[in-house]
């Protein structure tokens, strides 16, 4: 793997109106690029939206403010009392559920499902239970949590919707587009950004490199924006 050449990125996406209480995963920069594809697909009202793995809600809540019926589920209490308590203070309705994933995503078929997982690889083939790393460990590939979001675009989304996820390219871009487009989906790479080593991945980089998943002289991690559609 090549080092990444680029020093400067914007900054990470921390809007003053989204509350993120201790341990709930913050906008970032994957949260930004995620919002900037969002804002590129035809949502308005009467658009019905998915938000697996909601967080902050700051994927739903820009969904909402556009006019679409809005459902965000999260395995997170905290993360669902902060995306309700930010739904609310922005005066905009959704619908805010408790549960692991897809799993207990309510029946579509929807027109959009946005998706933040957890994809960065992780030595424990364990994924947590509790706690802040909830957010962010995909198991030993980094695609856990990935795969499943794969596997649930199919029932969750009408034909002709969308799914839109962002995920890195440590947990390997082609494998997902592999993946979507064996369940029916035609899928590309609408966006990627490339970011500095955040305090995670600088924690791992030596596991990682034992991996060939970076070299040696790595410091940026790219991310991807996923675009598929149900065909």
């Amino acid at each position: 793997m090549t080092t990444q050449t680029r020093t400067s990125t914007p900054p990470p996406v921390r809007p003053a109106h989204l509350l993120a209480l201790p341990g709930v995963y913050a906008p970032q920069h994957d949260t930004e690029l995620l919002t900037r594809a969002l804002h590129r697909e035809a949502v308005g009202p009467g658009t019905s939206v998915l938000d697996l793995g909601t967080g902050t809600g700051a994927l739903a809540v820009a969904a909402a403010r556009r006019g679409a019926r809005v459902t965000a589920v999260d395995i997170s209490w905290r993360a669902v009392l902060t995306a309700r308590l930010n739904a609310r203070l922005a005066g905009q309705s959704v619908t805010v559920r408790h549960g692991d994933l897809a799993a207990v995503a309510p029946k579509g078929p929807y027109d959009l499902l946005v998706s933040n997982p957890p994809y960065v690889p992780s030595p424990s083939p364990l994924l947590p239970r509790r706690g802040a790393a909830r957010a962010w460990d995909g198991g030993p590939a980094g695609r856990a949590v990935v795969d499943r979001v794969c596997d649930a675009a199919p029932h969750a989304l009408r034909p002709g919707g969308v799914l839109l996820m962002v995920h890195s390219a440590l947990c390997g871009v082609d494998a997902t587009l592999d993946r979507l487009t064996w369940l029916g989906l035609d899928a590309k790479v609408t966006d990627r950004r490339f970011i500095p080593f955040g305090p995670v991945l600088r924690s791992r980089r030596a596991w990682l490199r034992r991996r060939n998943l970076l070299g040696d002289d790595d410091t940026h991690e790219e991310l991807v924006v996923i675009r598929a559609v149900l065909r």
